[in-house]
């Protein structure tokens, strides 16, 4: 049987995802699994335009592919049950293993993790928030530094069995104005890979190409500028950045 079209074939509901901020769907496009997100079930945001954050899940997914390290899963805008609506393919994580994890203060992993932060969980007990240090998380965060992501979470980071991670949930990206808060701080001050600064470079190359045409359908001028110039200031620094401005360095909750 040949693969169902994914953008024209019926997308048929097969479930909710009931603890997403906004009307969040799993579905089936023929026996290809998804996640359906309708712009009709988006919240307003005051510092978001509405009816916006389907086209950064998509654009979000083009810079990843720029990157060229498959940290978005294929992402597209397509007509559904609910109204036109981003589309991904649905990740199965591998329920033993965990990118990011909340553990005692006192047993911080000498080696292979990166610590956070430090406080107090609901009982008053002494915990750290830790992420584990690979090639695969750092690019995520260079990822994020780039898009300017407002809202990485633990849960939004798939552990896949293979060692391979990806991100999902990136509505809120793109803004004009700083607003990166993440989990992901462990490699403050470190020094870019070359991987990594080559990864930035073909981002940056891309927005005077394919990328930019294809981005300047889903995001305005003044936000694909502020991408070009996030990407210029990581090239000219070469280092992962501290946090900084007036927003939170973390988005809440932490997971």
């Amino acid at each position: 049987m040949p693969a169902p079209d994914l953008v024209t074939a019926e997308l048929t509901l097969t479930g909710r995802i009931t603890t997403a901020s906004n009307a969040t769907f799993l579905g089936n496009i023929g026996d290809v699994m998804v996640v359906y997100k309708p712009i009709a079930g988006e919240s307003p945001l005051w510092d978001f335009p509405h009816g916006a954050l389907a086209h950064r899940e998509v654009a979000a997914y083009l810079v990843s592919q720029a990157f060229g390290w498959d940290v978005v899963p294929r992402t597209w805008l397509r007509d559904g049950p609910l109204g036109k609506g981003m589309v991904q393919l649905w990740q199965e994580q591998d329920p033993a293993q965990r990118a990011v994890n909340l553990v005692a203060a006192d047993k911080v992993p000498e080696a292979g993790w990166k610590q956070v932060l430090e406080g107090r969980d609901e009982t008053g007990q002494m915990v750290a928030l830790v992420h584990e240090d690979s090639p695969a998380l750092r690019r995520m965060a260079v990822f994020d530094m780039v898009v300017n992501n407002a809202d990485r979470k633990g849960d939004h980071i798939l552990a896949m069995a293979d060692g391979h991670r990806h991100g999902v949930d990136h509505g809120l990206t793109f803004h004009r104005d700083h607003k990166l808060r993440t989990v992901l701080w462990g490699w403050i001050g470190d020094a870019l890979t070359p991987e990594e600064r080559e990864g930035i470079e073909r981002v940056s190359e891309g927005l005077h190409g394919g990328l930019g045409q294809k981005l300047a359908d889903l995001l305005s001028a003044e936000e694909i500028a502020s991408l070009a110039a996030r990407c210029a200031r990581l090239r000219r620094a070469g280092r992962f950045p501290a946090p900084s401005g007036e927003m939170p360095a973390v988005p809440w909750p932490l997971f």
